[in-house]
């Protein structure tokens, strides 16, 4: 795997990656998910810096989101 940087963007890619592409993105409550890469966010979203595949974009959230309550709600 190759590890590219584009205007601040990491985009995992490989040979035979030629999936969909994903972006992991955040909202203001520090919720993640994935996005299509190339799609308009919806209000309150913003891109988290990952692109890739989908289970690449999974796997990083897995490792980044730690505590899945909404940040208004934590102590």
């Amino acid at each position: 795997m190759t590890e590219v940087v584009t205007e601040a963007v990491t985009e995992a890619v490989t040979e035979n990656d030629s999936g969909p592409r994903y972006a992991v993105v955040v909202n203001d409550e520090e919720q993640y998910s994935i996005w299509p890469a190339d799609g308009e966010l919806p209000a309150g979203w913003s891109r988290a810096g990952v692109v890739g595949g989908k289970d690449e974009c999974l796997d990083h959230i897995e490792k980044v989101w730690t505590d899945m309550r909404p940040r208004s709600v934590r102590g």
